[in-house]
């Protein structure tokens, strides 16, 4: 059974012979065969067979992933050191350094300007794309980006027949051993904590190439009128810091359309904003006593307003909907007030939540700070309505209970008649009666009627007629008291109804007018 195993496996490898040329346009890939010692007893162990290594590199199909694991490196550098390479001094990078006279800190490529005369100005390309948009802080009026900067320069000193060593039209060379221009972006405040890029590339023709890529947090006048449904415009300007433009001066890349493409194509994260567009112009400043080429980007972007309409506009409109609310609650307990107030101080902490986002430098009032500022100022006219409708009902009570114990005081007031009158009554008849018995003593006694029966008479008719009028005068108060009871409740109600009709008006009329300066800005 082992003999027809090894026969297969020999079979199956081509009878263990290999092909070493692999730059025979016939291979097309590379045969690894390898052998197992099954007799050995280290089965984990296999033997790959290694290309020879000639001129020209291996395409990838050639390369044989177990031929590269960690363990069989050796054994390549191995086989590498063996293969002989017939490498001319020309095409090495050295012989271009050495024609150049490139040795460590060379004076000429690294003191001054670039020039053979000082009178030739020394043109710089500059182009700059924007990575991301890290971080906008509007109180702080700090912008936040991650760039990409290219720039070109013609380097008078450095020039090569490529044809002389092997087709070489550039390298690379620290930047420490050539000069580079003294550029800084003016609206920068702190300086990017990351080292620039190492190296230049140096092309045959003279062009001196530098890429880098940087945080820049530099400063920009933001107008937050419309926030969160604002468009802003930050900019990044290059200049020198010693040079004029007799000097050094800068061009760059006009089309702005494409420019703004390729930085769309470009940027991986915004934060909370939209890229909308970046432009780019010429500018010349005078800057102690000399001028300067200022070139200016400018990145134009909008916010994302949802998590802000979200978590702030919303929350707001929603408290002057609980206001609204608060109009079907009693005005005769004090429940009313206490809750406006709860909503208005919640509309207060908005309002300070708030002012940590808003920059206090602002030149107009911000659109949401007049938004919380009107709504926090109809809730106040609530409060104080309620407040005043409270007070004259309270007004009223206070009448009703008065006239209660008025009416306790004046109680049966016809009994206290009738017994003043009864007291009368017997007084005249006791004094009628003394009258009387002296007359009949003095005199003979006669059939005409007493004058005591007429006094009681007329006593009685007083008496009633004095009980009527009691009874009108009882009557009118009544009815006065009843008016006077009802009066301020019936008024407060009025001023209740009529504010309701007003407020509703204002917070409509408001809200719209707001909302319609919003959207002029653009959504």
């Amino acid at each position: 059974m082992m003999i027809q195993a090894m026969f297969f496996l020999f079979i199956l490898t081509g009878g263990g012979t290999t092909n070493p040329d692999f730059h025979d346009s016939q291979d097309s890939n590379i045969v690894s065969s390898w052998t197992t010692d099954f007799s050995s007893g280290d089965s984990g162990m296999f033997e790959p067979d290694y290309p020879e290594l000639g001129m020209a590199p291996l395409p990838p199909e050639a390369i044989d992933p177990i031929q590269i694991r960690p363990e069989y490196f050796h054994r390549i550098h191995e086989t590498a050191q063996d293969v002989k390479v017939d490498a001319s001094y020309e095409c090495s990078y050295q012989s271009v350094l050495n024609m150049l006279h490139f040795k460590g800190n060379n004076d000429k490529y690294i003191t001054s300007r670039p020039v053979l005369d000082y009178r030739h100005l020394t043109w710089i390309f500059i182009e700059m794309r924007i990575y991301a948009i890290l971080d906008v802080r509007e109180a702080d009026q700090m912008f936040v980006s991650y760039i990409w900067v290219y720039l070109r320069w013609d380097n008078e000193h450095i020039h090569w027949d490529p044809d002389q060593f092997c087709g070489q039209d550039h390298i690379l060379i620290p930047t420490k051993n050539l000069w580079m221009p003294d550029l800084t972006i003016e609206e920068m405040t702190e300086q990017d904590k990351a080292s620039p890029s190492p190296n230049l590339n140096i092309g045959y023709h003279g062009w001196v190439e530098f890429r880098n890529d940087q945080v820049v947090v530099s400063t920009c006048k933001m107008e937050v009128y419309r926030f969160p449904f604002d468009i802003q415009s930050c900019k990044i300007s290059f200049k020198s810091i010693m040079h004029s433009d007799n000097e050094l001066r800068l061009f760059y890349h006009t089309n702005d359309s494409e420019l703004t493409e390729q930085s769309r194509q470009t940027i991986q994260t915004q934060y909370e904003w939209i890229f909308l567009n970046m432009t780019v112009h010429e500018k010349t400043v005078n800057h102690f006593g000399f001028n300067q080429t200022v070139i200016v980007y400018t990145i134009t972007m909008k916010r994302r307003s949802v998590l802000y309409i979200a978590n702030f506009l919303l929350p707001v409109l929603f408290f002057l909907c609980l206001d609204f609310a608060s109009f079907l609650l009693s005005d005769t307990g004090g429940e009313k007030v206490g809750f406006k107030i709860t909503v208005l101080l919640a509309v207060t902490v908005m309002q300070l939540i708030l002012n940590d986002i808003l920059p206090p430098s602002s030149d107009k009032i911000p659109l949401i700070a007049i938004y919380c500022i009107g709504i926090f100022t109809l809730m106040l006219l609530s409060l104080l309505e309620t407040i005043l409708v409270m007070y004259l009902i309270g007004k009223d009570q206070k009448s009703t209970d008065k006239t209660e114990d008025n009416q306790k005081l004046n109680d049966n007031p016809e009994d206290k008649l009738q017994f003043c009158f009864s007291g009368i009554k017997k007084c005249i008849h006791s004094a009628s009666a003394e009258d009387t018995a002296k007359e009949d003593q003095s005199f003979p006694k006669e059939d005409s009627s007493s004058p005591q029966t007429e006094v009681s008479l007329v006593m009685e008719k007083v008496y009633e007629e004095l009980v009527e009028i009691r009874k009108s005068k009882s009557l009118l108060s009544s009815r006065t008291e009843d008016e006077k009871s009802g009066y301020w409740t019936t008024v407060a109600e009025k001023i209740n109804k009529l504010f309701m009709i007003f407020y509703t008006i204002a917070v409509i009329v408001f809200l719209s007018v707001l909302f319609t300066v919003w959207n002029i800005g653009g959504i």
